[in-house]
């Protein structure tokens, strides 16, 4: 995600301090080295273990993710938040913790436990300093044997104001493999939590934006109880409940953040437009806003009495023929945006607003023909970062926002036609440095490829 610092004036240190602020709350982070070390299975099963055994459990998704929390929300049947450290201020942070109400919590970590964007700001180190939480240190032990101890002491000594307290060895080979690894790991007196032996049945299917999500993963709650059966008779269990136990009381508080789009806010939800962050819609819900949501790939028009539309994004090039066909959505969408209800769309949702969709094949799919807009897969190109943002359009809803933004960006999509004279933002990377102008307001009719997250609070 980190580029070298061009001509913008230096690193960006994100929204967060580096430090913490001497909160002390009952919860763990399960973080790792690098990703695809298998935190996020570990992190499910033991949401689900735990909420077998009575013991109700919050659970946080760090960074800019919406497919993990889903599957969070699946496993422990408690809504998932995002914690994001470079991209949230410090009081949303806080104020998204306080809605476990005091419960014990568990946050997955993004990426390695010391990456994040420019130099490492908002990284999971980061923000379990902020939080004052002890790590836990899941190790990919499958290409390794006595080496995994320099790994180990390596994360334990880089930052010592990091406590992390105990470590989980993942794909052990066999059980010679794992007496081997114990042993190398003896010498560092660290808790060993627990030794999870291959099993590909503890593996979830991908795809190009991350996990397939949890909506469209077959039997998920059977793959979460034998996940839960697996790993819960791997791990000790006892030891990170001890981790977990109470200390300062924290109330939940009414979420803040962006203004609602509207007083009452019509939602596109299905396959297709699947990725929206839950704490958005639970502020604009505390502002007085109701919600309503509606399937565009089951033809749905959104609410007739709505006022703003939000379409987020999602995958809207894996359905371009249904989209395409689907009629009754198609001629709502342009009915309320003929009658001046406002509509934003962010990345798939962006698109769909646009003309057309090119698909990986090469056709091209009619989309909502809302703003004059044309993007393709035939030439899939990746973009993929955080964005400070500063609000170039105008109207009444963008006119209640900070004038700064922070966002992030991932997306494959190529911009074919972009025209119009409105722009939405201009753009920084994490570095700071110019990503040019985004988006494009027409009239009541707006969006763009960058998904917000916070209003930018570091100045």
């Amino acid at each position: 995600m980190a580029k070298t610092a061009g001509n913008g004036g230096g690193v960006s240190r994100g929204n967060i301090s580096n430090k913490s602020n001497g909160s002390t709350y009952n919860g763990i982070m399960i973080s790792a080295p690098n990703s695809g070390s298998g935190k996020t299975t570990i992190t499910l099963a033991l949401l689900r273990a735990l909420n077998r055994g009575g013991y109700t459990t919050q659970s946080f998704k760090a960074g800019p993710d919406y497919i993990d929390p889903k599957f969070h929300q699946a496993a422990s049947h408690m809504p998932c938040y995002n914690l994001d450290p470079w991209a949230m201020g410090e009081g949303l942070i806080h104020n998204l913790i306080s809605q476990s109400g005091g419960r014990p919590f568990i946050v997955e970590a993004m990426m390695g436990l010391f990456d994040g964007a420019a130099a490492g700001v908002g990284s999971p180190a980061q923000l379990a300093k902020l939080l004052n939480l002890p790590v836990i240190l899941v190790l990919d032990c499958a290409k390794t044997s006595h080496s995994i101890a320099a790994v180990a002491h390596g994360f334990m000594s880089y930052d010592k104001n990091i406590n992390i307290a105990g470590l989980i060895l993942n794909r052990v080979g066999s059980l010679r493999h794992e007496s081997m690894q114990r042993d190398a790991l003896a010498s560092l007196e660290i808790p060993i939590l627990g030794a999870i032996h291959r099993n590909e049945a503890l593996e979830l299917p991908d795809r190009h934006l991350g996990l397939v999500p949890a909506g469209e993963h077959p039997a998920l709650d059977g793959f979460l109880d034998n996940a839960a059966d697996v790993i819960g008779q791997s791990l000790d269990i006892s030891a990170i409940k001890q981790m977990l136990q109470p200390n300062d009381s924290h109330n939940a508080h009414p979420l803040k953040t962006l203004p609602p789009l509207g007083q009452k806010i019509a939602i596109a939800q299905d396959e297709a437009f699947c990725f929206s962050y839950p704490h958005f819609m639970k502020a604009w819900q505390n502002a007085g806003a109701e919600i309503s949501f509606f399937s565009p790939l089951n033809d749905e028009p959104p609410d007739a009495n709505c006022d703003a539309i939000y379409l987020p994004g999602g995958y809207p090039e894996l359905h371009c023929e249904t989209l395409s066909n689907a009629e009754n959505f198609k001629s709502a969408m342009r009915q309320h945006g003929s009658a001046g209800v406002l509509i934003y769309g962010e990345c798939g949702g962006y698109m769909t607003l646009g003309k057309s969709i090119i698909d990986a094949k090469g056709m091209s799919h009619e989309m909502l023909n809302l703003l004059p807009l044309i993007t393709s897969f035939e030439s899939r190109k990746l973009h993929l970062g955080y964005r400070k943002l500063e609000i170039m359009g105008d109207n009444s809803w963008i006119s209640q926002l900070p004038r700064k933004l922070m966002a992030h960006e991932f997306h494959y999509a190529t911009i074919v036609e972009e025209k119009c004279d409105k722009i939405l933002f201009k753009a920084r990377d994490s570095q700071d440095n110019d990503l040019g102008t985004k988006g494009m307001v027409l009239d009541n009719v707006m969006g763009s490829f960058m998904h917000l997250i916070d209003g930018d609070t570091s100045d």
